[in-house]
């Protein structure tokens, strides 16, 4: 196997300048990986690098998740003798391979969702694990935290922040009352702002331990004297226009930039703030800025947006010898072990590009090669990619 890019087949490293449409400054290796081996003899030869021996044997684990509205989208970990993790199928489906004889357990995982059994031992001996692995998710109950911000002239369309075990902003209604629904047990913290009025308490915390929290109330206060705003732009446009803006610190807010990437906060006390803009798929120069007002309005508090860059990872290998039906590709985060499979099915060409790698973190690949019988192949030797 092999990282290729366009304009250098083989032998350059790791970054290449050209830019796709889909996946921008994809990172392109080079490498080759030995020859893909079945223990009963088909091997595919590669020039330019001597055969190495075959590892031993490996196997694999699958079960299921039922009902899929629990299964699918489930994370299932391995772990014992190797750790791994996957992700199961549309139909809650599972599988990790190129595992080594030995004892793990196997445990599932869902937002929302609890699973009977929680985990479940198994052990590989000389052969594939396809029975008796089966998970029963259920839906988990949810609940909820409600309060009012009085009076209503301050309340109503006031931002509520909620941070903390889950993250969620609404906005209170015009009697000033808010809920945030479908919460999980545990610690949360409830902030509300509106440009013009300060909150008592500014923020409170609150439990979910299986029940609904009601009753977090806040006074809002109107502001006395004068008044003053921040404001700014983003650019370029393309990220700006509709972007998000946060205000914290004297005062909460949060708003929506006009299409030309400006925004202002207007009904400012003096005090210490602190302005984050936010846009997916983009990075903001500076991150946040820090702004004071004094007696006077504070203009020109700019941002710079860049559009995030994303990497892919381009792999190509040789074919084997042997007839085969097609070849799996396995990376992980360690060198040498808890390789768990990228391709959702069985890849019959030569090459798989991953597009799923995440900014400043190492890869390492290898690839199998599947027969007609499903039989799989040991792994290659690995090859790794450094994503900047």
């Amino acid at each position: 196997m092999k990282f290729a890019r366009d304009e250098d087949r083989l032998g350059k490293l790791p970054y290449s300048q050209t830019l796709s449409s889909r996946a921008r400054g994809a990172l392109l290796l080079a490498g080759i990986l030995a020859p893909l081996a079945f223990l009963w003899g088909c091997a595919g030869v590669i020039s330019g690098q001597s055969a190495q021996t075959p590892p031993p044997q490996t196997y694999s684990i699958s079960g299921t998740i039922s009902p899929a509205a629990g299964g699918g989208g489930a994370t299932v970990t391995l772990s014992g003798a190797a750790n791994a993790t996957t992700t199961a199928n549309s139909s809650g489906s599972f599988t990790f391979t190129g595992l080594a004889n030995g004892t793990y357990t196997v445990t599932p995982s869902h937002a929302g969702y609890t699973f009977n059994p929680s985990s479940l031992n198994v052990t590989v001996s000389g052969a594939n694990i396809t029975t008796g692995l089966s998970f029963t998710a259920t839906a988990g109950q949810t609940f909820s935290i409600s309060g009012a911000i009085s009076p209503t002239t301050g309340g109503s369309g006031a931002t509520v922040a909620l941070s903390g075990a889950a993250s969620a902003t609404t906005t209170a209604n015009s009697s000033g009352g808010y809920t945030f629904t479908g919460l999980a047990n545990g610690t949360y913290t409830i902030t509300p702002g509106r440009t013009g009025y300060t909150f008592a308490p500014t923020s409170q915390n609150a439990t979910v331990n299986g029940a609904n929290v009601t009753g977090v109330n806040f006074t809002a206060t109107a502001q006395v004297g004068p008044t003053f705003s921040i404001s700014g732009t983003i650019s370029p446009t393309a990220g700006g226009a509709g972007a998000t803006v946060l205000l914290s610190g004297a005062a909460g807010a949060t708003m929506v930039t006009n299409s030309a990437g400006n925004y202002t906060f207007s009904g400012l006390s003096n005090g210490s703030y602190t302005v984050t803009p936010n846009n997916t798929g983009f990075t903001f120069a500076p991150a946040s800025q820090n702004v004071t007002v004094t007696a006077t309005n504070v203009t020109g508090v700019n941002f710079t947006a860049t559009v995030l860059q994303t990497h892919s990872v381009a792999l190509t290998w040789n074919a084997s010898t042997s007839t085969v039906s097609g070849y799996n590709v396995y990376r992980s985060t360690v060198s040498g072990t808890s390789y768990a499979r990228i391709n959702s099915s069985l890849n019959a060409g030569l090459s798989y590009t991953d597009t799923t790698v995440q900014n400043g973190t190492t890869y390492f690949y290898v690839t199998t090669a599947v027969d007609a019988t499903g039989t799989e192949s040991a792994f290659s030797n690995e090859v790794s990619a450094v994503i900047p």
